[in-house]
């Protein structure tokens, strides 16, 4: 499997002096102001903000309807899917580092943990879904780790619930967040900008998509059994 990284070029040194709060990386963002994500390499990745705010809605269905049972939402954020999940009768438990997050799951009546998705969580082993959406794939920077994680966390018969990145392959590095002051996210994902200019905190970071999931979730030991493929790409996997 080849895996793309982030030239060790000036910018990436000048990110690197500069380490975020993986705590915070996400407040602004949470806290409802629009950002978007700038890979070390310069290429700029849109965040669906309002869409971590609103309801779930009919483009999260298919991942939604795959949740039988006990599902942990890593990277929760608000809490969306989870309340989505509990108005359907599916137990769900939402775990994020953030407290912006946490605060706006309890608003919403999400039952939430704050926690790291490494660190020791409720019922390990017996969950029958965990859920990565809204690229948290990119907890870490390492996605075959992560997708062990949640292979750790899996009841037997369990899967995991994957949102991919549309037309992308497998990218990890480091990245920062950009405030835009604008609601349009509509940016085009092909934009590059020079970091070592336009650059803030660095953290590390993956983006994949279905062009490199199934190596991926085969060096973690899963494989793919269900796919969605639109404007936004799920996969089921399971493990192997």
């Amino acid at each position: 499997m080849t895996r793309v990284t982030s030239a060790p070029d000036e910018a990436a040194l000048f990110l690197q002096a500069r380490p975020a709060d993986a705590g915070s990386v996400f407040d602004a963002a949470l806290a409802g102001h629009c950002q978007r994500l700038v890979r070390g390499d310069g290429v700029v990745l849109p965040l669906a903000v309002q869409r971590w705010h609103d309801d779930a809605d009919d483009d999260d269905a298919w991942l939604l309807g795959r949740c039988t049972g006990p599902t942990l939402d890593l990277g929760c954020g608000p809490g969306r899917l989870v309340v989505a999940l509990a108005d359907r009768g599916v137990p769900a438990l939402g775990v994020d580092v953030s407290v912006q997050a946490i605060q706006r799951c309890l608003e919403r009546g999400a039952a939430v943990l704050h926690r790291d998705a490494f660190e020791r969580l409720p019922g390990e082993g017996r969950w029958q879904h965990v859920v990565l959406a809204d690229g948290n794939i990119g907890i870490g920077g390492d996605p075959v780790t992560l997708l062990r994680r949640c292979r750790a966390l899996l009841a037997d018969g369990g899967s995991v619930l994957l949102e991919l990145e549309a037309g992308a392959a497998l990218w990890c590095g480091t990245a920062y967040l950009e405030t835009t002051g604008t609601a349009d996210t509509s940016t085009d994902p092909l934009t590059v900008l020079d970091p070592f200019v336009d650059g803030g905190p660095w953290f590390p970071w993956a983006v994949l998509g279905p062009l490199a999931v199934d190596d991926v979730a085969a060096e973690a030991g899963l494989v793919v059994v269900a796919r969605a493929e639109g404007e936004r790409c799920f996969v089921e996997l399971v493990p192997a």
